[in-house]
């Protein structure tokens, strides 16, 4: 007898956009390291 599988929800058009939109994803990936850089910067002192 099969197991029913939760319901997974589909992403939207717009999250589907994001997803393959280049300039957005180098701003995430330059946001998310300046954060980084200012994590490690607050924990050498």
């Amino acid at each position: 007898m099969p197991t029913p599988t939760p319901h997974v929800a589909t992403p939207t058009r717009w999250t589907l956009f994001l997803r393959t939109f280049i300039p957005w994803q180098l701003w995430r990936f330059a946001m998310i390291n300046l954060r980084m850089l200012g994590i490690i910067r607050s924990s050498h002192h």
